[in-house]
């Protein structure tokens, strides 16, 4: 089973920014960000695969940076402009390449119970 360990949540100020990291024990093919608000469903933030494909969600493309370091085995998640409604507990996850036919799926297409989650962090914004 893949160990997820996040760091790096915090409180801020709207406008500021927060760089989130994720240590893996293992680098899946999909390595993503979830956030999950109070009363509200899990949703993908961000997206990376071990091909270079990144995908965003669309509350947060042009704010929020993924990256990884396959050779650290360390999923970043380069937060800027944040908003109190970014509130949520953030989650590192994992999963295994799923094709269809013989090609990928994309990772934000895979379903949220195919991936692995840390404990998540927590990340508050102040208005």
């Amino acid at each position: 089973q893949v160990q997820l360990e996040e760091s790096g949540g915090g409180s801020v100020q709207a406008g500021g920014s927060l760089r989130l990291s994720c240590a893996a024990s293992e680098y899946k093919y999909c390595m993503a960000w979830f956030r999950q608000a109070p009363g509200k469903e899990r949703e993908v933030v961000a997206t990376a695969d071990r091909d270079g494909r990144l995908t965003y969600g669309d509350s947060v493309k042009d704010r929020f940076t993924i990256s990884r370091d396959n050779a650290k085995n360390t999923l970043y998640l380069q937060m800027n402009g944040l908003k109190p409604d970014d509130t949520a507990n953030y989650y590192c996850a994992a999963a295994s390449k799923i094709t269809l036919g013989s090609s990928p799926v994309a990772c934000a297409r895979v379903g949220s119970g195919a991936y692995y989650y840390g404990k998540g962090t927590l990340v508050t914004v102040a208005s």
